[in-house]
């Protein structure tokens, strides 16, 4: 399954420095889940459809509090990992259709994790 987690450097580090100082850091889930959203629809349009679109259908937004994550594929679509990052044995080349979409929507999801932090800062600050 071609799955593309968004990460921010720094983000585990950070994690641990705000819970030390006595930050609830549950919110960060929703902000990952929010990411997520947002690169969803440049994967699902960057992916090959064909003649089922099944491959496209299969793509979804999901979170944890440590990361955004989008998948493609599922049971029905095994083939979605093949498709992103190729099988150089089966002369199949990779397309990173999930790779280079999560990488163009990188300036809209960076801003929804420099609002958290300056948030989560002013909170820790008592701002």
């Amino acid at each position: 399954m071609a799955d593309r987690a968004l990460y921010v450097v720094g983000q585990k580090r950070f994690v641990a420095t705000m819970r030390k100082a006595g930050a609830d850091m549950k919110e960060l889930k929703s902000v990952n889940r929010q990411a997520a959203d947002l690169a969803a629809p440049a994967v699902r349009s960057r992916a090959p459809h064909g003649k089922s679109g099944k491959l496209a259908a299969s793509i979804r937004a999901g979170a944890t509090q440590k990361a955004g994550v989008v998948r493609a594929g599922r049971k029905s679509v095994p083939y979605a990992g093949v498709i992103n990052y190729g099988w150089p044995k089966r002369h199949i080349r990779p397309r990173t259709f999930v790779n280079d979409a999560v990488a163009a929507t990188e300036p809209e999801w960076t801003r929804l994790y420099e609002q958290f932090i300056r948030k989560t800062l002013n909170q820790v600050q008592g701002a």
